[in-house]
């Protein structure tokens, strides 16, 4: 039986602070995501490599962290799905927008990196393509890992599920306010326009965050989750949808759509697990 005195969320700030301290070196320094990679991946290196000494540290195993054997590729596999199907509602919903508009030319397969403001980028070339899905790959083991996994683990030493996976999703939310922090201080956003964006960022990402956590909780492992974080941030990079005025106008509308019945359907799916799981 864990302290209940033991400062768990202490740690969880440290562990937190520090990785994202790696995070603003990358964004507003180093700027990986402006070069030719497309993408900011070294603090999310560091960040595994932190997840490593953070798990030896606390002697967990990785399957007590979610990175199990038993259904990991039917889990993975799911997530990818599960991702697809809900983006395909998205993406039809802004085609069939644009048609009644007049104005849809086709669906183009690129490579696009995306700041606030809007797209960055049109890259055909094969290297592209395998930087774009590596990179998306070192993003979701860390995000997963670090958020879902570490964390998760971590608070529910002290803390039931839920409230672990609010507080865990909180950070995830804070998380992502890094990019319209970053467009504030090159002067390309004004002072409401970041914070606008900052709270937009937050509250959808933190949602996303505790949908993630469901996932991983229903599923027993990391892999369902990752999975669809996988498809959630490539295929809005790959996919877009082209109009005679332009390109990915409804993006926004899209991820919302995609968003909203995912975040639905697994909210459901835990209500009714909970629901049929006996109660001693």
């Amino acid at each position: 039986m864990s302290n209940k005195k033991e400062p768990i969320l202490s740690a969880v700030i440290i562990i937190y602070c520090l990785c994202f301290v790696f995070r603003l070196i990358e964004y507003f320094v180093l700027r990986t995501d402006e070069t030719f990679w497309g993408e900011a991946f070294v603090h999310k290196l560091i960040g595994i490599v932190i997840l490593i000494i953070a798990v030896r540290h606390y002697d967990f195993k990785p399957a007590e962290m979610g990175f199990t054997k038993n259904r990991a590729l039917y889990s993975l596999m799911g997530g990818l799905a599960f991702g697809l199907l809900v983006f395909l509602p998205a993406y039809l919903v802004e085609i069939i927008i644009t048609i009644m508009q007049d104005r849809f030319k086709a669906l183009d397969l690129y490579v696009s990196a995306y700041s606030v403001n809007g797209a960055i980028g049109n890259q055909t070339g094969f290297l592209f393509f395998v930087i774009c899905i590596v990179g998306n790959i070192i993003n979701v083991i860390m995000e997963e890992g670090i958020f879902r996994g570490l964390f998760q683990k971590i608070l529910e030493k002290k803390y039931s599920f839920i409230l672990a996976a609010v507080i865990g999703s909180c950070f995830f939310g804070l998380w992502h306010i890094i990019a319209p922090a970053r467009s504030y201080y090159d002067g390309t956003m004004s002072f409401n326009g970041l914070m606008a964006n900052a709270v937009l960022l937050a509250v959808t990402s933190g949602l996303v965050g505790f949908e993630f956590a469901l996932m991983t909780k229903l599923t027993s492992n990391l892999y369902m989750a990752m999975g669809y974080h996988f498809i959630n941030n490539t295929i809005v990079n790959m996919l877009h949808v082209v109009s005679s005025t332009g390109t990915d106008e409804f993006m926004v509308m899209r991820i919302m759509i995609a968003q909203s019945v995912s975040f639905v359907t697994i909210l459901i799916w835990y209500i009714l697990a909970q629901l049929g799981t006996p109660h001693s």
